[in-house]
């Protein structure tokens, strides 16, 4: 009861002062109870704050809309991807045999995950859309494993908050809290619409979250790195905040 009153005057608190003192002083105190992205600074700073704390306060756990079979898109869109490196050229080759998934950082047991043993675990489906901040959007059927899953196996530190994660397209990769990367519906995915997940959509491995525009759910996705501290990395790789991007892309 205690954390749920807590929970209760945070929200409140927050409603309250966006409403009568401004985005710059509900900014504030989403910086007392820790509710802020990495992108709070600069000139649209607060508003980001106030979205991402309004968010992990009020739909923390919030799934994202699920649809029937008959209406997955019949011609699903995959944007352009551009050259992948040669060494995508080789494990294309020989199926993805060799294609692995490493997990390192704030973690206890780290690893490195062959795309057939994520398809030995538990496997789950959802009907979720890609909506992406151009415009487009398609309905599809995605199989996977449960990022949640594979972050108990590898035992994430208390102190982790945010996860890290790198495509094998250079200079691709992007970063979600804890709260996102273990939610059900953050899955590894590794199949689409029956089959194995198509190269144009990601294929072998991407990570899919329905929660968040398109551009977060980044493809070829070949390691993982749990963090406390973003600031540790370099300038993002994939959708700068710099760029205008949003780092928290919930919708």
């Amino acid at each position: 009861m205690k954390e749920l009153s807590r929970r209760r005057f945070i929200r409140g608190g927050l409603a309250t002062v966006a409403g009568l003192s401004g985005l710059g002083v509900a900014a504030g105190l989403a910086h007392k109870y820790g509710l802020v992205p990495p992108d709070s600074g600069g000139l649209y700073g607060p508003g980001e704050t106030l979205t991402y704390a309004a968010q992990r306060l009020l739909a923390r756990h919030s799934l994202a809309r699920e649809f029937s079979r008959d209406q997955i898109s019949p011609r699903p869109f995959a944007d352009p991807v551009g050259k992948l490196p040669d060494e995508f050229t080789r494990l294309q080759a020989g199926r993805f045999a060799d294609w692995r998934l490493s997990i390192d950082g704030l973690v206890d047991r780290p690893g490195s995950f062959s795309i057939d043993q994520l398809k030995s675990y538990l496997s789950k489906n959802q009907i979720t859309e890609v909506a992406c901040e151009e415009g487009w959007s398609y309905i599809a059927e995605w199989h996977g494993v449960p990022l949640s899953h594979v972050l108990d196996l590898v035992g994430t530190r208390p102190e982790a908050r945010y996860v890290v994660y790198y495509s094998i397209q250079p200079d691709w990769w992007s970063s979600i809290d804890i709260a996102e990367a273990t939610h059900p519906q953050t899955f590894l995915t590794y199949g689409m619409n029956g089959n194995d997940l198509p190269v144009p959509h990601g294929g072998p491995l991407r990570l899919r979250l329905p929660r968040q525009l398109g551009y977060k759910s980044v493809k070829f996705i070949t390691r993982i790195t749990v963090t406390d501290d973003l600031r540790k990395f370099p300038k993002q790789g994939l959708a700068n905040p710099a760029d205008g991007y949003a780092w928290y892309a919930g919708i």
